[in-house]
């Protein structure tokens, strides 16, 4: 399956990256409510570098991970100060760090084919024997009971269709994206299946993973899309 190649990782830096952009308070604020004002943070689904560069630029040293070549070439460009790998949040080996973020549905994506509730439960025990004590992951999901839908958008030097349509636990996004090339405009199709997953099935693995778990419908005054989640895990002090 196709993970954001170049026309569509253009596309999705251009005209949707507001939403790292405006969840980075909120993001900035649970860190620092959880004391992790520097150090490390591994962002896992790191896109083309949005919220890296923030973090770089408030003085926290970040490692960005994301399958797709074209979004690390994005993210390597806005964060330079970053250090960004190409590889799976599956299979990516997970550094001490003080905080691990993937924003954005990340986890709900099955480009590496691998991706189900079991896999996730076994990278919430990685993520966990990652942290320090007291550090946090922060992540948001999509939930079931997505209605079909359909959209376009435009941008100065691109277009994209798409359709959504959640048949039981799977959203499929279908996308049809038109980007300028010279005089022309190039076409490209791409085909993205999410798993999709309850708000309980994913608190009670991080709380089996060792965590304590809060969930959220915001990050600060970013409103999460309708039918997502966010989860502010913390691994705990020890006593």
């Amino acid at each position: 399956m196709k993970a954001y190649q170049s026309d569509l990782a253009y596309i999705h830096d251009a005209g949707f990256g507001d939403y790292a952009r405006n969840s980075a308070p909120g993001l900035l604020a649970i860190l620092r409510r959880a004391g992790i004002r520097s150090g490390l943070v591994v962002d896992l689904g790191c896109g083309s570098g949005i919220w890296a560069a923030e973090l770089t630029r408030r003085g926290y040293d970040v490692l960005g991970i994301d399958i797709s070549r074209s979004m690390i070439a994005l993210a390597k460009k806005r964060a330079p100060a970053a250090r960004f790998v190409n590889a799976s949040f599956l299979k990516a080996d997970l550094p001490p760090c003080n905080a691990v973020t993937a924003i954005g549905e990340c986890f709900n994506y099955t480009f590496d084919g691998r991706n189900n509730m079991k896999e996730l439960a076994r990278l919430f025990r990685r993520v966990h024997d990652a942290l320090r004590p007291g550090g946090v992951c922060i992540f948001d999901i999509a939930k079931p009971g997505r209605a079909l839908r359909r959209a376009h958008a435009l941008g100065k030097d691109w277009a994209i269709l798409f359709e959504a349509d959640a048949a039981r636990d799977l959203l499929i996004r279908r996308m049809t994206a038109f980007r300028q090339v010279g005089k022309l405009y190039r076409r490209s199709q791409e085909t993205h299946c999410l798993r999709l997953y309850r708000s309980s099935e994913i608190a009670a693995e991080l709380r089996s993973a060792g965590f304590s778990v809060r969930v959220l419908r915001a990050y600060g005054r970013m409103p999460l899309p309708s039918g997502n989640a966010a989860f502010v895990a913390t691994k705990r002090r020890a006593t």
